[in-house]
């Protein structure tokens, strides 16, 4: 498997820290500086893989927008009942562990996949053709929008669970497990953590 370690690069979970700390004062559009209510937007710079606050003129500006330097994240958790993909298929993918995503990166042109760790999200490099082998009896994935909607895929419990997510969801993922991640195994806080934020996925709460 080819990794690539983007702990570096942490544009969205540095933005997410940036929301919770914000979440004790003030939230400020990061557009245009106007005070935020707590259900506001987010918007997602592409080439940075950064998200922004965004007050609602100025997601509506980004609203069905195609390409741009910016996009408007969606809002909406839809669960895949139905859809599996096949243990011989998710072991090719050579992942170290059963949590992933899957998005279409517009600057990089192709399917990715990350995984998160204690060091932040981590790239792997999908197999050529992997994707579409993946999804090919799947046509709701054919749907799922660039750069801002993620197949993400939790195989750690049973049965497991495939749900299509915006991306900021993802990133708060790779955040939970950041930060409660403890030791070889993670310890019991991040299951705990985890169980918690699928519980809270599957029941359509607000992120």
């Amino acid at each position: 498997m080819n990794s690539i370690s983007i702990s570096g690069n942490r544009g969205p979970l540095l933005a997410l820290q940036r929301l919770a700390r914000a979440r004790k004062a003030r939230e400020i559009c990061e557009l245009c500086s106007v005070e935020l209510s707590s259900t506001h937007r987010h918007l997602f710079e592409v080439a940075k893989r950064q998200i922004l606050c965004a007050c609602p003129s100025c997601a509506l500006t980004f609203e069905n927008v195609a390409g741009g330097r910016l996009k408007l994240i969606p809002r909406d958790v839809r669960d895949l009942p139905g859809f599996q993909i096949p243990d011989a298929q998710w072991d090719v993918l050579a992942l170290p562990i059963g949590l992933a995503f899957f998005f279409y990166s517009t600057p990089n042109g192709r399917f990715t996949a990350m995984y998160p760790s204690p060091a932040g999200a981590t790239e792997s490099l999908l197999p050529v053709g992997r994707w579409q082998i993946m999804v090919c009896s799947e046509s709701r994935l054919d749907k799922m929008q660039a750069d801002v909607e993620a197949l993400l895929v939790n195989r750690t419990r049973s049965p497991h669970s495939y749900y299509l997510v915006p991306i900021d969801v993802c990133y708060k993922l790779v955040g939970l497990i950041r930060v409660h991640w403890r030791g070889l195994s993670g310890g019991e806080m991040v299951w705990l953590e985890l169980e918690r934020f699928y519980e809270k996925l599957s029941g359509g709460g607000t992120f």
